[in-house]
């Protein structure tokens, strides 16, 4: 099995003992940040805006707090960059789109602020397509530039990946945060609908909208999510369950499902033999792997994922009415076509029909929890391959869509490697469980990375 690497990456979580004891500072760590910034951006065009200057001096300030041993939390330090739909009070929140070009939210998005309440350092806006649903900006990937870095967070995973920030936040409403960080070589998390705050964040769908972590290792993302859950908390949901400064002590799964869904039918011979080869090293582990052959209720569950996902995008246009609707009205064209389309779908949607979407997901939801019983998760691939070339397509949608539109958990873990590229693995868990997720994710990327 060829095994993902990438030396370009750095992480927060390893150095900060460094900063404890004296032989390396937060200012030291973001200055090699901006050296690799520096030299990467003009090709990579991760990034929208940079405050360098405000950065150094919140770097600085963090170095005094550990000198004198008071930092204020286990982020206290942290270079982090922001997609450019969470709200920042010092910088301007664009969206990728003409009609908010120089936009100035008055405060930060909840994640943001707990963040900073944490001692983290915000370096910048990573650039996101338009909305996070539109057209795509001009990032390139991480390790080849002729290829997509996805969508939609993809300066987030792009500047994670080439090691220009240890962590960035994205989003999720689709696939925007697991694909993208599949794609350059990332980790990527996906939380429980509603377990990390999104207010001040640009909303798509209440019903499908979470807020993506984007890491150079799993201490990283779990670090910047416990975070964001204890420092904040989000209102109405559960708190992070095993939050802490580093990812929950490893535990070996006993049982995976393997979902075999028709994303499937799109990937070609090496990923097929990639991921083959992952599942007969987990079972060398003493994993053991169910598939639709050896349960029909997983082949049951699979047909019900495959004939219910696409109403995903008819809840996605029904929610999106507001403020989607108004932008139409007040900017015309300067809304992209994509999103002007979804308008259009909006319409033929009727409240019953809306109604039915919902009750039809709550079943769903139903459904996967049962079939989970008496395991530890769900794994399949994070997108069809890995990133394809050109930048119009920011890649498929269909490994996706279906833990989006459930609200579950889901990480991406980058362990594969096809043509110098990564790969990622989804590793998915049912509603609430993240913490135990986080812990047989912790494992694999133990014993396979």
């Amino acid at each position: 099995m060829q095994r993902w690497h990438n030396p370009q990456s750095v992480s927060f979580t390893a150095a900060r003992p460094r900063f404890i004891d004296g032989s390396d500072t937060p200012r030291d760590f973001l200055e090699r940040c901006i050296a690799t910034i520096e030299a990467r951006e003009p090709a990579l065009k991760a990034w929208v805006v940079l405050d360098l200057a405000a950065a150094r001096r919140a770097a600085d300030e963090s170095t005094v707090r550990y000198r004198a041993g008071r930092p204020l939390s286990p982020v206290d330090g942290c270079p982090i960059g922001v997609k450019d739909i969470i709200a920042t009070r010092d910088l301007p929140t664009q969206m990728n789109s003409p009609a908010f070009k120089g936009w100035q939210s008055p405060c930060d998005a909840a994640p943001v602020h707990a963040m900073r309440k944490g001692g983290a350092v915000i370096v910048g806006k990573t650039v996101t397509t338009e909305f996070a649903v539109g057209y795509s900006g001009p990032t390139t990937n991480a390790f080849d530039a002729g290829r997509t870095p996805g969508g939609s967070s993809s300066g987030s995973a792009a500047a994670v990946g080439a090691g220009m920030v240890p962590l960035a936040f994205g989003t999720q409403t689709q696939g925007s945060t697991i694909r993208p960080a599949s794609y350059n070589g990332a980790v990527g998390y996906k939380p429980t609908l509603g377990m990390l705050p999104l207010g001040g964040v640009h909303p798509l769908s209440q019903t499908l909208d979470h807020l993506g972590v984007i890491g150079a290792t799993l201490d990283d993302v779990w670090c910047a999510a416990s975070q964001v859950s204890t420092a904040l908390g989000s209102p109405g949901h559960p708190s992070l369950p095993a939050a802490g400064a580093h990812a929950p002590q490893a535990a070996r799964p006993r049982r995976m499902i393997h979902l075999h869904t028709k994303g499937w039918t799109e990937i070609d011979a090496p990923t097929a033999a990639a991921f083959g080869e992952f599942s007969a090293a987990l079972t060398d582990r003493g994993v053991e792997l169910i598939s639709r052959e050896d349960d029909p209720r997983v082949a049951r569950l699979e047909q019900q994922l495959d004939a219910w996902v696409d109403e995903g995008l008819d809840l996605l246009a029904y929610e999106m009415r507001w403020p989607f609707e108004a932008y139409v009205q007040a900017h015309g064209k300067l809304i992209g076509e994509r999103i002007r389309a979804f308008m259009q779908r909006a319409q033929e949607i009727t409240p019953a029909r809306y109604d039915e979407m919902l009750a039809t997901r709550l079943r769903m939801q139903a459904q996967v929890r049962s079939v989970a019983a008496g395991t530890d998760g769900f794994i399949t691939l994070p997108c069809s391959g890995i990133a394809p070339r050109g930048f119009e397509f920011t890649g498929s949608r269909t490994f996706l869509a279906y833990w989006s539109c459930l609200g579950f958990p889901t990480f991406s873990l980058p362990l594969l490697a096809i043509d110098a590229m990564p790969l990622g693995v989804q590793w998915m868990g049912v509603d609430g469980q993240d913490g135990a997720l986080a812990a047989s994710a912790n494992w694999c990327m133990q014993s396979l990375a």
